[in-house]
């Protein structure tokens, strides 16, 4: 059972099995809040936190059924939890709070992007244009992953700049760093598969390499039946079926040797909350091409390619370059373990720690 004076709630209740980038923004940073003594409010086990338990079909591996399903935990369950704890802060690091409940909280917001790309026939439409906004209005204050991210809530919900803080999210050094492997033949996407990540383009940038026979495009994040179809299609169309592998899903402890063997990591995103393949891979000195749009400048500055994400032929110049000439490569590895050291989960932490404490 929860410590019954804890007065900060965390709300985990959208945590996966397979973490990719909320979740693994929230796995990092709740441990660095334990000065603040929180409750974590959790269907998994984290020993030597206080938890306390919630219902484990909340979340996106159940489909749009557990977004539902947390939605209505969240706005029926989740305020009888608040007042139960005598809680007087919620922290959620996601844009995700009960409404007109009486409740104080502070969310994290890694992205706008359903409203700048909205998809046809999303059956989450209202959800991003009507709740999300609202959320934000009720909010005591937000969090951010980058400008970018802060000019997107100032612009889309008209929320004054003065309630919004930027925290860069950090990375694991431990585990994401320089092994000084040999370098392989191939070219690295991670991430989903969505077409605002844009790899239709770097497949076609990929194609049009003069020397692509020498190379292999790999291509990981878990496969998405709306998506991924369509990418592959392209390959075909392309006969680039024994040059492009899509890996799905890889374990986190397969991720650094593949990314620091990699001839360079190319993620020319249209929009990112923030990016963090950009920083995992600047970590582990694997040269960066990516997009010169939105948030990714700030978090690749001097240590990464910036590309316009529009232009196929751009990437494709940037995608040869680095694997034909070494030095070229070796500069950029030395610049991407520079800028990566600016960020760390500590720091993150600590930021997110003094805003929480001052509205407790």
């Amino acid at each position: 059972m929860p410590n019954s004076q804890s007065n900060l709630l965390i709300n985990l209740s959208f945590l996966i099995s397979q973490p990719t980038g909320l979740a693994i923004y929230a796995k990092n940073l709740f441990p660095h809040l334990k000065t603040l003594n929180p409750t974590l409010l959790t269907a998994q086990n984290f020993p030597n936190n206080n938890c306390y338990k919630i219902p484990a079909n909340l979340t996106p591996e159940q489909g749009t059924k557990g977004h539902i399903n947390r939605l209505l935990w969240t706005q029926t369950q989740l305020p009888k939890i608040y007042k139960q704890l005598k809680s007087n802060l919620l922290f959620s690091p996601i844009p995700e709070a009960p409404l007109f409940a009486g409740c104080r909280y502070i969310i994290t917001v890694h992205d706008l992007i359903a409203l700048r790309f909205p998809r046809r026939f999303d059956p989450l439409a209202i959800y991003h244009r009507y709740y999300i906004p609202q959320v934000l209005r009720q909010a005591e204050h937000i969090i951010c992953d980058s400008e970018s991210t802060a000019n997107d809530i100032i612009n889309f919900c008209k929320i004054p700049s003065s309630l919004i803080s930027r925290i860069f999210p950090g990375y694991d050094a431990s585990f994401f760093k320089f092994l000084d492997l040999p370098t392989s033949n191939y070219f690295l996407y991670m991430g989903r598969h969505n077409p605002h990540k844009n790899v239709q383009r770097v497949v076609a940038a990929f194609a049009a390499l003069p020397n692509n026979s020498e190379y292999e495009l790999w291509i990981t994040g878990s496969e998405d039946k709306r998506y991924t179809p369509l990418l592959k299609a392209q390959v075909a169309e392309l006969g680039l079926c024994d040059r492009v592998k899509f890996l799905n899903y890889l374990p986190a402890a397969d991720l650094p040797k593949v990314i620091n063997r990699a001839i360079a990591l190319v993620f020319p995103s249209l929009w990112e909350g923030f990016g963090l393949p950009v920083l995992e891979a600047m970590a582990c000195g694997t040269p960066v091409i990516t997009s010169n749009l939105s948030s990714m400048p700030e978090v690749g500055g001097e240590g990464a390619w910036l590309v316009n994400p529009y232009s196929v032929p751009e990437i494709a110049s940037a995608m040869q370059q680095l694997a034909t000439d070494s030095k070229v490569r070796s500069q950029l590895r030395e610049l991407g373990l520079a800028r990566a050291k600016q960020f760390s989960w500590e720091q993150t932490g600590r930021e997110t720690a003094a805003i929480l404490d001052r509205y407790s």
